[in-house]
């Protein structure tokens, strides 16, 4: 979306969006109190449409983030970014506060996270493991 005015959607008009209709299908969701029409990417999405049906005319934040999606996934979901959600309908978290239109910013992890817990856990495994073999 441009610089224009942003499209504000009622969470009523959301959940419209999520049924096809004859060969018609309208899929759109809501990510971070954003509004997305990813009725385009039903054919694309790597895991199938059925998700993006099931996260239809939902608020599908907590499912967008617990998959994990890549940094590649997130800047392309600018491209079915429609508006935003109206503010009686919206959902107060730190989260979406940091989003601006379009895509969702990228979390740095901590390289404890990411590298250190799992390495000392398999680590300790290996350890356990010819502890109790010998």
């Amino acid at each position: 979306m441009s610089d224009k005015e942003v499209k504000i959607y009622r969470l009523d008009e959301v959940k419209e969006h999520n049924i096809s209709k004859g060969e018609k299908k309208s899929v759109w969701t809501i990510i971070h109190n954003k509004v997305y029409d990813v009725t385009p990417f039903l054919d694309e999405h790597p895991g199938g449409e059925e998700i993006l049906l099931e996260n239809a005319g939902i608020d599908s934040s907590e499912n967008f983030e617990d998959v994990g999606h890549s940094s590649d996934a997130r800047e392309m979901l600018e491209e079915y970014y429609i508006g935003e959600l109206h503010e009686d309908d919206k959902v107060e978290t730190e989260k979406a506060k940091a989003w601006g239109p379009g895509p969702v910013p990228v979390e740095e992890s901590s390289w404890i996270t990411t590298y250190l817990i799992p390495i000392s856990v398999a680590l300790g495994c290996a350890i356990l493991y010819r502890y109790f073999m010998h």
